[in-house]
């Protein structure tokens, strides 16, 4: 099977469900296995190596999204949450979305920016500390690399050096110098490798300078890794004109109102991050980056974009840093995450960012159309009375 448009998925058993996604994306008795195991794929035991202090293991829903075409691929999407009518929603929006060819998208760079804190505060003499670094670049690329046999192999790696000017609160006192090593992860989120790179440069920074460092750490704001999103949906089957325009409203409040924007935002997040904890993703910098990024213009705008084309069609996009990874950490440990990344047939990092992305914008224009034609709580209150039925 390579379509990802299902008939009402939604009605089919437990059984048939898996019977789906194996076929789909080719799992063998061991995933299935892992999959029907209701306690989220890792025992106790696993738990315990994972974090510290452990008591238990914590599940929430797994659930699949359908109707999903990204880049001419159908792709059936893992998506874990606890909110009732996302998934649903999402896989509406994927059906819409794919009269027009589905979404589009792509990835620009894929750096992780690590950053050397210099202690000292720097008034006159900052350019001459400056030019003492980028003097001794190449030996401090040479010394970051030899941290990473893997990356320098695949031809990756530490790849540039900057420096930047952080004004302090004591502005009277000076400003900070920032060294900035610009990394290149490839399928990595490179959390780590960036870390080690970063305080083992330290000591030659310091020789180099004459000053001391302080912080050596990763920047979460990843805006060396940008992916963008777009899709059209059809103006009849957004529910006409009005509706159209409606939601350019609705977009239009976002993104001039801070407080319907962190609402709005949520809502689009609630796509990206359900795919993100499905992956074994970091979601607190995603969620980060993600915010940040909507502020980068001076204030706290909308993620997305809403516009109309020629033909009256309703055309989105989605634009968001993303710092993803299919190789080491919660990707490679957790059983579930293994086996969502393979049901996502993932051959790059690229990929998985275009896949969360996409979703993304398939979230928010499921939300604002729900909320300028039904509401919100419909869909949100049938499902939660199916939930409390089967409490009772």
């Amino acid at each position: 099977m390579t379509d990802s448009s299902i008939p009402k998925f939604f009605e089919k058993s437990h059984e048939e469900k898996l019977d789906i996604i194996c076929n789909f994306s080719d799992l063998d008795d061991d995933e299935l296995n892992h999959l029907k195991n209701a306690t989220g794929g890792i025992d106790f035991e696993h738990a315990n190596k994972m974090i510290e202090n452990a008591i238990s293991t914590f599940s929430l829903p797994l659930g699949i999204a359908t109707n999903f075409k990204i880049n001419d691929n159908d792709y059936l999407v893992p998506m874990v949450i606890e909110e009732p009518s996302v998934i649903a929603a999402a896989s509406k929006a994927a059906k819409i979305a794919k009269l027009h060819g589905g979404f589009t998208a792509k990835v620009e760079g894929n750096i992780s920016i690590g950053q050397i804190q210099i202690r000292e505060k720097m008034g006159w003499e900052k350019a001459d500390i400056e030019k003492k670094i980028l003097a001794g670049s190449k030996e401090i690329l040479e010394l970051a690399n030899s941290k990473s046999n893997t990356l320098t192999k695949l031809g990756k790696g530490a790849k540039e050096i900057l420096c930047k000017e952080v004004l302090s609160n004591d502005r009277d006192n000076g400003s900070y110098m920032i060294v900035e090593l610009m990394i290149d992860v490839g399928d990595a989120m490179g959390a780590n490798v960036t870390n080690t790179m970063c305080e083992a440069v330290a000591p030659l920074i310091e020789k180099l300078t004459g000053k001391t460092t302080l912080l050596r750490i990763l920047s979460n704001y990843s805006t060396k890794r940008m992916v963008t999103a777009t899709a059209t949906f059809d103006k009849d089957a957004v529910g006409g004109e009005q509706v159209v325009n409606d939601m350019i409203s609705a977009f239009d409040f976002a993104d001039n109102d801070v407080y319907r924007a962190v609402t709005h935002n949520k809502g689009v997040m609630n796509g990206t991050i359900s795919v993100a904890n499905a992956t074994g993703q970091d979601s607190r910098a995603i969620e980060a980056a993600a915010h940040a990024y909507a502020s980068h213009t001076g204030r706290y705008r909308s993620l997305t974009k809403w516009e109309k084309d020629d033909s009256g069609n309703l055309v989105g996009t989605f634009e968001i840093p993303l710092s993803v990874g299919i190789v080491g950490g919660v990707t490679k440990d957790h059983p579930i995450a293994k086996i969502c990344t393979k049901i996502l047939n993932l051959t790059s990092v690229q990929d998985l960012a275009c896949i969360m992305a996409s979703t993304g914008l398939a979230q928010n224009f499921a939300a604002m159309r729900a909320l300028v034609t039904e509401g919100i709580q419909k869909g949100h209150m049938k499902l939660h009375a199916r939930k409390q039925a089967s409490n009772s």
